[in-house]
């Protein structure tokens, strides 16, 4: 067993006795936060600007752009964006945008499939722009007048493939370099778990009326789960436990699931390994949660919306084995990835999105007053920590990662700053 899956298994086995003792790790007290966060306007786009025109975010895996010229599109906080897979395997980014006229260039391709073009053509006037975002042809270009084509390609936004998953830099001017924003030890985590060798099944977006960070909260969050998912979550996964490491900008923990129990009065045989027994979840700042569950991982994503401040967008991938190395026929390959799917979907739209929306709501009143994280809220205090720093940081701060904190209870609590517009 190598230094990594050791130290996965004694995280575990604090989880355990975190389960035995009816405790969980905590930082050192509670932190406040205010309503106007979620809906001050001010706020939103200095988010837009400084944290998602600054720091990377997954767009894509891999697997969903496989071969040369595919492409999807997406709409992220500052452009809406083509990703196309170049013939030399590479991955670039443009703002789906022609430089004559301002049309879209492509409409929506994503989840259901990526598109697929040798080159993209402007529906108004017919200008045409290579998969590299050259651009190639002025129509009629007789008659417009002298135009230097090397200057009016596509909009490139910095990207970068990494760890099988495709991350931009939602801003022309800035640069990229995902290792360093993700730091060594999220860095090394994310390269153990191989999910360059997975292909995503199954991908959908959500257009939710809730703010990006009421949405992101509740999917760092285990403190609800018996509460508001009493029938579906809560019969699978343990409430309130933790074992929690911090790593600056990003954190990871594992939740035990329901099976660790018969471990409960008997200590597990010395080198058995725990990990069928829970789900490992990493926060990736800024906006997504992972999770590892025991046969497939989960990406979810949340981005605010262009222009309004109780509006995100979020966006759910499943990452499997291939058919083709799983041992499965592709029938029940397909049936077991469509039924997972289906009960992921179901308690979305009927347990979570209704709860947010009406998070979102309460937050619109005038006099919510100030508002707290739990101690036991470890996940989400590192979140709201670290989103006040972007925000703060200059320039030359921001990619460097901050040091790990360590494992358990260790991290000072960041109190709520009011938003201004």
């Amino acid at each position: 067993m190598d230094e990594v899956s050791i130290d996965r298994e004694r995280r575990i086995r604090r989880a355990l006795d975190h389960l035995r003792n009816n405790t969980t790790d905590q930082m050192e007290a509670p932190s406040t936060f205010v309503a106007a966060e979620h809906t001050d306007a001010g706020l939103a786009e200095r988010e837009r600007d400084l944290i998602f025109g600054r720091v990377p975010t997954i767009v894509c895996h891999g697997s969903e752009i496989p071969q040369p010229y595919d492409f999807v599109t997406q709409q992220l906080p500052r452009n809406k964006v083509i990703v196309a897979r170049q013939p030399d395997g590479s991955v670039k980014t443009f703002v789906n945008l022609c430089r004559h006229r301002g049309a879209l260039l492509e409409e929506d391709a994503s989840y259901t499939g990526c598109g697929r073009a040798r080159l993209f053509s402007c529906p108004y006037h017919r200008w045409s722009y290579n998969i590299d975002g050259t651009l190639r042809t002025i129509t009629r270009a007789s008659t417009f007048g002298e135009v230097d084509k090397s200057q009016y390609g596509l909009v490139e936004l910095p990207t970068e493939e990494r760890h099988g998953l495709v991350w931009v830099v939602d801003a022309a001017d800035a640069t990229i370099d995902v290792a360093t924003w993700l730091g060594p030890d999220m860095d090394s985590i994310l390269a153990g778990y191989g999910l360059a060798d997975l292909v995503n099944a199954r991908a959908e977006g959500f257009d939710e009326p809730v703010n990006w960070k009421v949405m992101q909260d509740a999917f760092l969050d285990g403190y609800h789960i018996a509460y508001a998912h009493p029938n579906t979550a809560a019969k699978i996964i343990h409430t309130n436990l933790m074992a929690f490491e911090d790593f600056g900008r990003h954190c990871r923990f594992v939740a035990p699931r329901k099976t660790i129990d018969k471990w409960l009065d008997v200590d597990p045989p010395e080198g058995e390994s725990l990990v069928p027994y829970v789900t490992e979840t990493q926060f990736l700042g800024p906006c997504h949660t992972l999770l590892k569950q025991p046969d497939h991982y989960q990406l979810l994503t949340f981005r605010p919306d262009p222009v309004h401040t109780d509006r995100s967008w979020m966006e759910m991938r499943l990452m499997v084995t291939p058919q083709e190395r799983s041992g499965m026929t592709p029938e029940r390959w397909t049936k077991l990835w469509d039924k997972n799917w289906e009960i992921l979907l179901a308690v979305l739209h009927q347990e979570d999105f209704p709860l947010l929306r009406a998070s979102q709501t309460g937050m619109a009143s005038r006099d919510a007053g100030s508002m707290v994280f739990g101690r036991n809220e470890v996940a989400n205090q590192v979140f709201h920590r670290e989103m006040r720093r972007l925000l703060a940081a200059p320039d030359h701060e921001v990619s460097p990662p901050l040091p790990a904190i360590s494992a358990g209870v260790t991290a000072t609590p960041a109190t709520a700053t009011p938003a201004t517009s």
